[in-house]
């Protein structure tokens, strides 16, 4: 877990400029009004008996909040958002504004900010029980649902 680059990244995608178009970037992807830096990624887990996928995950929350303790020294304590209504809602056919509605697919919570005009978020993602786990960073303008 490096920390301090992890923050490196985030100040950089706070200042930096959102694309106009949805792509790929040197830290995850971007698209109109957000970045999502992929800061860490896990190893799958297609042969796993569930043991090493508790561990896991178990260690990219504490990373998470690790984080979270961090920039909670510069803006406050978080909000903590269940994404699990936004999920529930675009599974119904409400249409999520991004990035909001594509990680509510795959990230159950996270931890977010009001900073300088923009929504910093953390949040664990896990695609599927046998997919890796990464640690995510999501800067954008659009409110979160």
């Amino acid at each position: 877990m490096d920390i301090a680059q992890h923050l490196v990244t985030i100040d950089r995608l706070c200042s930096a400029d959102f694309p106009t178009e949805h792509g790929r970037t040197d830290t995850g992807s971007a698209g109109p009004g957000h970045h999502i830096a992929e800061l860490r990624t896990s190893a799958g887990f297609w042969e796993d008996d569930g043991t090493e996928r508790e561990a896991t995950e178990e260690q990219y929350e504490a990373e998470r909040d690790a984080l979270s303790q961090r920039l909670a020294e510069r803006w406050g304590a978080p909000d903590v958002l269940s994404l699990w209504s936004a999920f529930v809602r675009s599974t119904e056919g409400e249409d999520i504004p991004g990035p909001w509605g594509t990680l509510a697919a795959h990230v159950p919570d996270v931890h977010v900010w009001r900073a300088g005009g923009r929504w910093v978020a953390l949040g664990v993602s896990q695609w599927d029980k046998e997919l890796p786990f990464q640690l995510l960073a999501v800067i954008t303008e659009t409110d979160p649902p």
